[in-house]
């Protein structure tokens, strides 16, 4: 199968990659971070710090994440197209993937709007700068 070369904006790529980090820090933090560790069953006040390692992994998911997405976007979209993309793999890929797990998991209903809301705002950011940045 010959398929034509890809056209990536590598820069929008690394950006969209970072807006992860940014997005986690704040949704994880001062937004929701009492109620994850509440739902999550982890005492919010004696939480571990994480492993270089742990962050050196979750940037190549990130990375790889945004890399996949602007392949599947293609390089025709622009910012609009790319959220409303960006909001159906959040919700109705990621989203929902994870609803079957935590429903086999038995964890709470809050716990996983937290979670998947996350990943449907990961993924809307990932669609916006793809988009609007070619």
């Amino acid at each position: 199968m010959n398929m034509p070369p890809i056209d990536l904006n590598w820069l929008a790529v690394i950006a969209a990659a970072v807006s992860a980090f940014v997005l986690g820090g704040i949704w994880y933090g001062p937004l929701f971070k009492k109620a994850w560790c509440r739902e999550a069953g982890i005492d919010p006040t004696s939480a571990p710090s994480h492993a270089p390692r742990i962050f050196a992994t979750a940037f190549g998911c990130s990375l790889l994440s945004a890399l996949m997405f602007a392949v599947f976007l293609g390089h025709d979209a622009n910012a609009g197209q790319g959220f409303g993309a960006g909001f159906v793999v959040g919700v109705f890929f990621v989203a929902m993937s994870f609803g079957i797990n935590y429903a086999f998991a038995q964890r709470s209903l809050k716990l996983w709007m937290i979670d998947a809301g996350y990943h449907i705002a990961q993924f809307c950011l990932y669609g916006l700068i793809l988009g609007a940045w070619h």
